[in-house]
């Protein structure tokens, strides 16, 4: 039975509505934190920077990259994590029983991939091995990646206020041992687990009808890993 084709949008409106929404909220940060950063000097008695030159400041920068790289952190755990971990009841969860990387039939890899499946999946060898961890070791790259660069950002915001208050700037290094980094990769780090580890939760015993992410209305509380 041939599956039904749909337009462009329709097959790609999740990720084109979530795009979208990245775009204006992060515009929206900008615009924002613009306005809050010249409040701030004019309080000081200092003049007032443009939009331009604040997206492209440290300080934008900073909280751009943090918010990013704990994200990642997130969605890095939670894949690795859902391999070998369970939570009884989730739609976010294997079943009790089936924790690991379960059997190349059960994965559609090697000799049991069949003629859609993508051609590294049927291939074998290290180009399975890798494409069958591909998403994991994409949302670490991206981790390190945005950890990075909010810790340069960090750095050079740092010392832009250090100057200012006539001290010492530090190394990247040294910066790397302040108490101002951890606080800040902290503060973003533990919302990211509480997130998570609610989501699992709730989606026990609540329900969304329709939704990928929740059970069917009707199932029972016990039922892991179904999908409504």
């Amino acid at each position: 039975m041939t599956a039904p084709r749909y337009g462009f949008v329709r097959a790609n409106a999740l990720s084109l509505v979530f795009g979208g929404l990245f775009l204006v909220t992060l515009v929206g940060q900008a615009v924002a934190g613009v306005a809050d950063h010249n409040a701030r000097q004019v309080s000081e008695g200092l003049p007032e920077i443009s939009l331009l030159d604040y997206v492209t400041s440290s300080s934008f920068g900073v909280d751009v990259m943090e918010n990013w790289q704990s994200e990642y952190l997130q969605f890095l755990l939670y894949v690795f994590a859902t391999v070998w971990l369970v939570q009884r009841g989730s739609s976010e969860s294997k079943e009790p029983g089936q924790e690991g990387t379960e059997s190349d039939e059960e994965q559609q890899v090697g000799r049991d991939a069949h003629g859609e499946s993508p051609a590294w999946a049927r291939t074998g060898g290290w180009r399975t091995a890798v494409f069958s961890r591909s998403l994991g070791l994409l949302m670490a790259a991206l981790f390190l990646l945005t950890w990075a660069a909010s810790s340069v950002a960090g750095w050079a915001a740092f010392n832009a206020e250090q100057l200012g208050q006539r001290q010492d700037p530090v190394s990247w290094a040294g910066y790397l041992g302040e108490a101002d980094f951890w606080n800040r990769s902290f503060q973003n780090w533990q919302s990211e687990m509480l997130a998570v580890g609610s989501m699992a939760v709730f989606a026990v015993y609540l329900r969304q009808r329709g939704s990928p992410e929740s059970k069917p209305v009707g199932a029972a509380h016990a039922d892991t890993g179904q999908t409504g």
